[in-house]
């Protein structure tokens, strides 16, 4: 009989006691939209603006209903129009191309390298070949590519880029965090990222321009000086009349459970990063499995992990997922030829044109996923990684 770990893999650390308090203030005062307060009050949303702001270390920080929605807003305040060759990665999840395809964009995917990062050279070529002006950068399940390398490309080329930092909140290149490369960044705070609101996102930027125009299209209505984190009211002269209200906006209960996690966010930080070290020590041991290599100059936060099996078939692939799942693991595997949760590829976007991605679509078909939620310890990690070392053997042997 096989041995069997038992925990959840998509259950969530409990909020802290604050963020409940705070979530029955709110209910409390029946005021849950970001812009019914009373005289003079702040409001949650505003303060988690201004205080998310200062912890990213921008200039303006914007709070919204998603990390798509984000990307979104985000693509439009940096002028993006009908028809734009918006470039991105191949290997990205579905919000990614589906906001590209929001705004009337084009998608142009760029080829990843083994390590799951964005590959520099097809990278120039893309834009050679494309005359792109935009990059999406999708720092796809908190791998960071060479940002000095990618910044210096892009702003050859006069690419302006946009960072989905929905995985790496938190991480740094060189000491520099995730988001503050590119014109703006977008976050999620959806339930398996690393802040719990169910859904809701930020917008972060230095430009006050681009932060005026995504206040604007976020549904601020006429009242953008109520924002903890916005340019000065005299930057809107033009946008408000030019941006159209996408209904956007955070509300003030989400806020209210968000504060108290980002307050303690680099704990959490620094407990996702223990239970990536000990599985992926743990899956090291197998000559059979590759592990994903971290530059140094990356400061990452291991919220998910990542392996490949190179040489493995698809029948294989499919094996372990069954052996995995008997022994209470639960992989995703990314190379399946249907779309799976949130596994889906390039080849089931058909709402953009086919691409050829020869080496993406060979390190995915052998490419498999796991969260690790808080709720783990160092200790089911580490068992964690004998069980899937075991099932790699059944499947091989």
């Amino acid at each position: 009989m096989a041995r069997k770990f038992t925990g959840a893999f998509t259950q969530q650390a409990a909020l802290p006691a604050e963020a409940m308090q705070a979530a029955m203030s709110v209910l409390e005062s029946g005021r849950l939209h970001r812009y019914n307060l009373l005289p003079g009050e702040t409001g949650d949303v505003a303060a988690l603006e201004a205080e998310y702001r200062d912890w990213q270390g921008s200039s303006y920080c914007l709070a919204v209903t998603s990390g798509g929605q984000a990307l979104q807003i985000a693509m439009r305040a940096c002028g993006v129009e009908p028809g734009d060759v918006v470039l991105t990665n191949a290997f990205t999840l579905a919000p990614v191309p589906g906001a590209i395809a929001a705004v009337s964009g084009r998608a142009a995917l760029v080829e990843i390298n083994e390590n799951l990062r964005l590959d520099l050279g097809d990278l120039e070529r893309k834009i050679a070949r494309t005359s792109a002006r935009f990059l999406l950068l999708s720092h796809m399940r908190g791998h960071l590519c060479d940002m000095e390398a990618l910044m210096r490309i892009c702003d050859s080329a006069g690419i302006t880029v946009i960072e989905d930092c929905a995985h790496t909140m938190g991480a740094r290149w060189n000491g520099k965090r995730s988001g503050n490369f590119g014109k703006a960044a977008c976050f999620s705070t959806q339930t398996y990222k690393h802040m719990n609101s169910g859904e809701g996102g930020f917008l972060t930027t230095d430009d006050a321009g681009i932060a005026a125009r995504a206040t604007i299209l976020s549904g601020s209505y006429m009242l953008y000086e109520r924002h903890g984190a916005g340019p000065v009211p005299g930057t809107f002269a033009e946008a408000r009349y030019q941006m159209p209200n996408c209904s956007a906006r955070m509300d003030a209960l989400r806020a209210a459970i968000l504060r108290p996690q980002l307050a303690r966010i680099e704990e959490s930080i620094s407990a996702w990063n223990a239970l990536y070290a000990a599985t992926d020590q743990g899956l090291a041991i197998s000559d059979r499995i590759k592990t994903i290599a971290r530059p140094a100059a990356e400061t990452p936060v291991g919220s998910s992990i990542q392996f490949r099996l190179p040489g493995f078939g698809a029948a294989q692939c499919q094996a372990l997922l069954a052996a995995a799942a008997k022994r209470g693991v639960e992989l995703k595997w990314f190379g399946g030829s249907e779309p799976v949760g949130f596994t889906s590829a390039h080849q089931s976007w058909r709402y953009m044109d086919a691409q050829l991605l020869p080496r993406t679509d060979s390190v995915l078909a052998t490419l498999f996923d796991m969260r690790l939620p808080l709720t783990f310890s160092t200790g089911d990690c580490a068992f964690i990684s004998e069980l899937i070392c075991e099932a790699v053997d059944e499947v091989t042997s």
